[in-house]
């Protein structure tokens, strides 16, 4: 799978997949290796960073084919907005999580499972994958989380990070709560176990671990209550004078036009999400996309002092920033403040989305036809 950090490189692999958008229900389940994930859009990792929006998607499937006939492919967009809201509404279960990883020892079990070496060969198999190419088909990162859980029996948090580390695409929310919500976590007593039958079919048996697997798993007892915080929307900034533009990975897109004229641009990487290579170098070229289209700059360094330095050369009189998000951006920026006269904004998208992740995805589901027909 060739990942290409540009813009237009998501835009190609869009048009691509339009055609092939009102087969997504049928074929979105089928991993057939690497090289054939023709089932799936594979938009992720530009979504993830916003070089492509939910919105030009949306509008892009919409404006060839119905919403009815695709439906599926225009769920599965909203479910990473889903788990943002989700987690917006609960920070408390990220602070838990990334406290967790701090007490959990790797074990010599935990070796073998991120080797590749536990004798389970599709397990194996998409290890190898994840490593080399950053990417896994969705329906093999749920076997994936699943075996690590109830089979090999290893603690969902490790998992959870070594996925945030070598997917391209992994965005905290999305990749924290799906592998809760397969081992039982986010609703209480609803898991997801792998089993052989399905690798199976799905894999049209290029894997079968029959005999291997843990099918009769329990779900993992919740661990705690986690009670929904009243999200904070307010309304987006109308600014005048002399602009800037700071960006941050999670959202590479330009600020809605209502917030007033862009002078000046640039975009920081925080250290939190320098991981592995592949992830690291993935998110340097989606950067070094979207400053090439809006000819901005690279803020290296303390982002305090370079934040700085950038108002006073572009003699500044205000810095509009999207709205961090739960995750590792915003927990890099609580140690590097802001100054005064930088303000948040909130897309379109959120603002209307976020507040129905209140409990399960159904709620936002039924919001989404009025979504739809405003990008029409």
């Amino acid at each position: 799978m060739d990942l290409i950090p540009t813009r237009e490189a998501g835009l190609q692999r869009l048009e691509a997949f339009l055609p092939k958008a009102a087969n997504y229900a049928t074929t979105r389940n089928f991993d057939l290796g690497a090289e054939t994930h023709s089932g799936v859009s594979q938009l992720s990792p530009y979504i993830r960073t916003r070089l492509i929006t939910e919105e030009e998607v949306t509008r892009a499937v919409l404006g060839q084919h119905s919403a009815r006939a695709t439906e599926k492919f225009l769920q599965e967009i909203a479910w990473r907005t889903y788990w943002k809201g989700w987690l917006e509404m609960r920070p408390a279960v990220w602070t838990d999580y990334q406290e967790a990883l701090l007490r959990i020892p790797k074990s010599s079990d935990y070796d073998i499972a991120v080797s590749g070496k536990t004798g389970i060969d599709c397990f194996d198999h998409w290890t190898a994958e994840l490593l080399e190419t950053g990417y896994l088909h969705n329906h093999a990162r749920m076997w994936f989380a699943s075996i690590w859980i109830f089979t090999l029996k290893l603690p969902w948090q490790l998992g959870a990070d070594f996925f945030l580390h070598h997917l391209v695409d992994a965005d905290p929310a999305a990749n924290t709560l799906s592998w809760r919500w397969v081992a039982g976590l986010h609703t209480d007593g609803k898991h997801y176990v792998a089993r052989a039958s399905n690798i199976e079919h799905y894999t049209e048996g290029r894997f079968n671990p029959a005999g291997q697997l843990d099918e009769q798993a329990r779900p993992i007892p919740m661990d705690r209550v986690y009670e929904k915080q009243a999200l904070q929307l307010p309304s987006n900034p109308k600014l005048t004078g002399r602009i800037g533009h700071l960006m941050f990975p999670e959202d590479l897109a330009e600020p809605p036009a209502e917030i007033g004229t862009i002078t000046s641009t640039a975009a920081y990487l925080p250290s939190k999400l320098k991981t592995t290579r592949g992830v690291t170098s993935f998110l340097e070229g989606a950067i070094a996309s979207a400053l090439k289209h809006r000819g901005g700059v690279l803020l290296e360094g303390n982002l305090s002092d370079a934040l700085h330095q950038w108002i006073r050369s572009e003699n500044l009189d205000s810095v509009i920033i999207s709205r961090p998000t739960v995750g590792p951006t915003k927990d890099d920026l609580s140690q590097q403040p802001l100054p005064d006269g930088v303000h948040t904004f909130i897309r379109h998208w959120d603002r209307h989305l976020w507040p129905h992740a209140t409990a399960g995805f159904f709620k936002l589901k039924d919001a989404l036809p009025n979504m739809h027909a405003s990008l029409i």
